[in-house]
């Protein structure tokens, strides 16, 4: 079993949906496949393949640091955070909300070697190569300074560390960009400008050592080396 099989096998042990955004997230639910079909073009197994493809480089046996930033409710890595028993794993959000139902999810999860941190992306709270590895999914796209949080997290990733992750492109799927531009968009949830694909391989390829850029549809998915 490769380890890409592993984590996909992680994400049928995630238990119940917490919330309408977690069925979203991995098409666990009726409304959440209606609705990652309608915007996002996705299948249910298309929605648990993108983080597979982000989380695959990780072993089960790392035993460095790993900085999750935004956690959400952690539908997507606490299944793989799971498998990380060796791992030195810190979680941070700027919402409350959202990381009172990661915390709740990883203590359903018994995932005992993680810390969670309130703070923002453009200021970490941690100081320069703190982390072997940061992880960021489906939070570029909200972010209101982009360039504040590419910085940091580039700033707390040690030399020769992985920063991997994805979030929404435009420019591929125009029933996404246009549900982001005229709902997610207004409502607060995304916030522009947002990245094209090559634009995106084009920065991380000057920021980073090396940089592979690929997509899902209108998710763009990044493995960098510092």
């Amino acid at each position: 079993m490769t380890r890409k099989d592993e984590i996909r096998a992680a994400y049928k042990s995630l238990g119940k949906a917490h919330s309408m955004y977690d069925g979203m997230m991995l098409g666990t639910t009726f409304t959440g496949r209606l609705v990652s079909k309608a915007v996002w073009n996705m299948t249910p197994e298309e929605e648990a393949e993108y983080p597979a493809r982000i989380f695959e480089a990780i072993p089960k046996d790392f035993t460095g640091k790993i900085l999750e930033v935004p956690v959400g409710t952690g539908v997507l890595s606490m299944p793989v955070f799971k498998t990380l028993e060796q791992a030195q794993i810190t979680c941070l959000d700027y919402s409350e909300k959202m990381m009172e139902s990661a915390k709740e999810r990883a203590d359903e999860m018994n995932i005992s070697n993680i810390t969670f941190v309130q703070g923002d992306v453009g200021s970490l709270p941690f100081a320069d190569e703190s982390f072997d590895t940061v992880v960021s999914l489906n939070g570029f796209h909200a972010f209101p300074d982009k360039e504040a949080a590419f910085r940091e997290t580039y700033r707390v990733l040690k030399k020769g560390g992985m920063f991997t992750g994805c979030f929404y492109i435009e420019g591929i799927e125009k029933r996404s960009d246009f549900f982001l531009q005229t709902l997610y968009t207004k409502a607060g949830f995304f916030t522009p400008p947002f990245e094209t694909l090559a634009g995106l391989k084009r920065r991380l390829e000057n920021m980073y050592s090396s940089a592979e850029v690929s997509n899902l549809h209108s998710i763009g998915i990044f493995r960098c080396i510092k």
